[in-house]
């Protein structure tokens, strides 16, 4: 049988997922530096990074990337950051994602899909998928 979840740490949890909502680059830094995991999930499978670049947060994407965030890690639903921000349109969060080694062709959809979908050519291009 499994402990239940210590409520300040769910607490803490949920303050650092919302930082990354946010876009706090400087607090998320400072929460992987103390040790916290630079691939924290949620209980949708959605890490920082994740959360990062569906909000449109290039700095703290940046950040992230930097502490050992994995680019690729794709959520319960198979999406990974670099779709997200091909889907929310964030030009300078898929340029962060992919100077830190993204994918374009994983997860499903993947970004390459999602590229297609919206007909974004010049992504299709930048992502050698024209």
């Amino acid at each position: 049988m499994s402990e239940a979840p210590d409520p300040e740490v769910v607490e803490l949890a949920g303050k650092i997922f919302d930082l990354a909502r946010a876009g706090d680059a400087d607090a998320l830094a400072a929460y992987v530096d103390a040790g916290v995991p630079a691939n924290l999930t949620n209980d949708s499978g959605d890490s920082l990074l994740m959360l990062a670049a569906y909000h449109g947060h290039a700095p703290a994407v940046r950040v992230l990337v930097e502490r050992g965030a994995d680019v690729d890690r794709a959520n319960d639903r198979g999406q990974t950051p670099l779709a997200g921000a091909v889907f929310k349109g964030a030009d300078d969060v898929i340029k962060a994602l992919l100077d830190g080694g993204a994918d374009p062709a994983a997860g499903t959809p993947s970004a390459i899909d999602t590229a297609r979908m919206f007909g974004k050519a010049e992504l299709l291009t930048l992502f050698g998928a024209a």
